[in-house]
């Protein structure tokens, strides 16, 4: 534990430093936040009630899809995985830094989020903080999760950026942030039930308020891991055959 705990410490450090997790996690969703807040806020101020959860779920879904996966096909899809393992180093302790890592970054951005939006555009703030932060925690989990996946699946960068943004885009215009689900063909709004982002919504503007909503992504979180373990066990065992 001490030896994860110090990897993620330092995995932490190197990512302030990166260019590409400065843009992903918080300049380019902090810059939306700012723009799209105004104009949301001036044309529909009823969107006061919702920006928060909005912008917030903008953050998260482009921090994990765009911003995570690079740096697992990083290390996964070269040869410096051999130096982890040739160390005798788990399979999983790389991944698992990171994911920690930008967890934190990620929370840092959502907290910021959460403290600006009632100062600079009177927005509603959540009824029950508590809730909405156990919510957060759960859909930056599941948005993690589901990032890892792909850089563990796909190694390439440029069909990276490709099938990120696959993922990102129909996060974004199909979760509700933008306009209405209800304004979708019903099509468009089954698929958006396909993304974690559009529970993630639902539940950080707390309406409607169902056990169901937490159980879907809960389903979301446990399959993306299991997923995980099986992507890290199988670079394991090649690894091994290889040696």
């Amino acid at each position: 534990m001490k030896a994860l705990g110090y990897g993620v410490y330092l995995q932490f450090l190197m990512d302030i430093r990166s260019r590409s997790l400065l843009i992903t996690c918080y300049l380019v969703p902090l810059l939306f936040f700012l723009m799209m807040g105004s104009v949301f806020t001036s044309i529909m101020p009823k969107s006061q009630e919702t920006l928060m959860a909005s912008m917030t779920v903008m953050g998260v879904s482009m921090g994990a899809y765009i911003g995570l996966p690079p740096s697992i096909a990083e290390i996964y899809g070269t040869d410096i995985k051999k130096m982890y393992m040739a160390n005798h180093i788990p399979a999983y302790f790389a991944v698992l830094s990171l994911f920690l890592s930008a967890f934190i970054h990620l929370m840092i951005m959502s907290t910021l989020i959460y403290i600006l939006s009632p100062l600079l555009f009177n927005a509603i703030c959540p009824i029950h903080p508590v809730f909405y932060f156990m919510m957060l925690i759960l859909f930056v989990l599941v948005s993690l999760s589901i990032a890892c996946i792909l850089g563990l699946v796909v190694s390439n960068q440029a069909k990276l950026t490709m099938v990120s943004q696959i993922i990102f885009l129909p996060s974004i215009i199909l979760s509700g942030i933008m306009f209405p689900t209800s304004l979708l063909p019903s099509f468009l709004q089954t698929i958006g039930q396909c993304f974690p982002a559009t529970w993630g919504y639902l539940l950080l503007i707390e309406k409607p308020l169902h056990l169901s909503n937490i159980l879907i992504l809960l389903i979301f979180l446990i399959v993306a891991l299991g997923i995980c373990y099986v992507l890290l066990r199988s670079i394991r065992s090649s690894f091994c055959h290889f040696k």
